[in-house]
């Protein structure tokens, strides 16, 4: 199999990745085919007893971070990102519980939230985890211990909402 042909074959795992960094499909979209552009463009980068998949989604996380510094956000986590307002679908128990599985998931910090989605979604090892984030393997098993308790404790106590202290007035 040519470079190319390898490349295109990865394209549905990078969309699924794109996506759930960024909750939105149209970004996505974007995202992977910037991706395979920059991949095609320096493919005399890649070492060939290297996996292509960890390079693949390095780039990726690369360009999806840079993008995030273009617009001047650390991360998408406000009240009007797109994965608040997603509906499941009518009558099915499974969505909901993908949906609550999701919204917990962008409560997560950014950091974790990638080594989560790195290792229980695409399946890398942690030391292909380690390469595409650029942080040693232990701060990988760091991140993704907190962030399995954190999706354990949404998901059973759901997010914790702290209220705004209140100011004691004493009346007259």
């Amino acid at each position: 199999m040519n470079f190319e042909a390898e490349v295109i074959s990865w394209l549905p795992q990078l969309r699924r990745y794109a996506r759930a960094l960024t909750g939105d499909p149209a970004w996505a979209d974007d995202l992977v085919q910037d991706t395979a552009e920059r991949a095609l463009a320096r493919w005399k980068g890649f070492r060939p007893d290297s996996n292509l998949r960890a390079w693949l989604l390095t780039i990726l996380r690369h360009l999806y971070i840079d993008q995030l510094r273009v617009r001047r956000e650390i991360a998408v986590d406000d009240e009007s990102a797109p994965w608040r307002n997603l509906e499941a679908p009518r009558g099915e128990v499974d969505g909901l519980v993908l949906r609550d599985v999701q919204r917990a998931l962008y409560c997560l910090p950014v950091e974790q939230r990638e080594v989560m989605l790195l290792i229980c979604v695409e399946e890398l090892s942690y030391q292909e985890a380690s390469a595409a984030l650029g942080v040693p393997i232990g701060t990988v098993m760091s991140r993704l211990s907190r962030a399995r308790e954190h999706m354990r404790a949404l998901l059973t106590e759901g997010p914790v909402h702290k209220s705004p202290s209140l100011k004691v007035v004493k009346s007259r």
